[in-house]
């Protein structure tokens, strides 16, 4: 799913949009490897925020011109991709929702919340990775780094801003360190993460995943 605006793509450089995929794909593992403990064959998948789409390709594996993009990646996959405002007005509900790194860019956590909420069937989860917030040590150097690029504005969210606007829409909320289990490429002079620390700090402490399941 891709918010509804003239916006072309999240990120201004082709070559740097075009390679999110790649990079992402441990982390999109690692999303569904703790977060989904049965077989979802039969169940109804939400990717909001998609980008190129690569999540639901992967999972079924294991901005307008983007969601073009999804379609022609996509291949036989039983996936479909829309652009909307709102996931309540898909038409249909679903069993699962994931989102990754979506949050810091919406206004408004409590609406999205009640978006969620009105997307899912009952005892439906909603899993969302944030390591953009403000919690983090790494927020105030990736914020400046991320508007230069970035073709959406951001917003400056904590992680208890996001706790509460779930459990006040009547989701039972818990969260986990994504703790990525794989080796990460290290890039010497990586304006993101100066130091080695930096990297490992990230994906063990300050990048989370939380659980959002709809209540009855």
């Amino acid at each position: 799913m891709a918010r509804l605006s003239t916006i072309a793509t999240w990120n201004r450089n082709p070559a740097d949009e075009e390679a999110m995929g790649a990079a992402h794909a441990p982390i999109w593992r690692r999303m569904v490897e703790v977060s989904v403990p049965h077989d979802i064959r039969e169940s109804t998948v939400l990717d909001y925020g998609c980008n190129q789409g690569g999540f639901l390709r992967l999972l079924h594996d294991i901005a307008r011109e983007s969601v073009a993009r999804a379609e022609l990646l996509k291949g036989q996959r039983p996936i479909a991709y829309k652009v909307a405002d709102q996931a309540a007005t898909l038409g249909q509900t679903f069993d699962f929702a994931f989102s990754h790194e979506v949050i810091y860019l919406l206004p408004d956590v409590a609406e999205h919340a009640r978006d969620i909420k009105a997307a899912l069937r009952p005892g439906g989860s909603y899993i969302a990775a944030i390591g953009c917030h403000t919690d983090s040590s790494l927020w105030p150097r990736w914020r400046k780094l991320i508007a230069e690029t970035s073709s959406i504005p951001l917003y400056d969210h904590s992680l208890e801003d996001v706790s509460r606007a779930f459990a006040e829409t009547g989701f039972n909320v818990s969260v986990r360190p994504l703790a990525l289990n794989a080796f990460m490429h290290v890039t010497i002079g990586s304006a993101y993460f100066p130091k080695v620390t930096d990297q490992l700090r990230y994906y063990t402490a300050d990048k989370v995943l939380f659980r959002f399941v709809r209540q009855p």
